[in-house]
């Protein structure tokens, strides 16, 4: 459910088909993501999943498999 989420919050933000969105997906090179956009990625999926994010390892984030990781971790499912 995650990762369909995300999948479906990053369709909109760049403008992809979800279906070409997966786990391994990079947001830099596949999506020609930059700072800007992670922010803006980190803000939505705050709000979406009532999480905050620790601004330490957004830096780590390169791909979706990365987010859907970190968020799992982070959230009681």
């Amino acid at each position: 459910m995650i990762f369909e989420k995300l999948q479906s919050i990053l369709s909109v933000q760049f403008n992809v088909d979800k279906n070409d969105i997966s786990f391994d997906t990079d947001f830099f090179k596949d999506l020609n993501a930059d700072s800007l956009d992670i922010i803006d990625l980190v803000s939505t999926i705050s709000g979406e999943f009532d999480l905050d994010f620790d601004e330490n390892k957004i830096s780590n984030f390169k791909t979706v498999g990365d987010v859907v990781k970190y968020i799992e971790e982070n959230t009681e499912n």
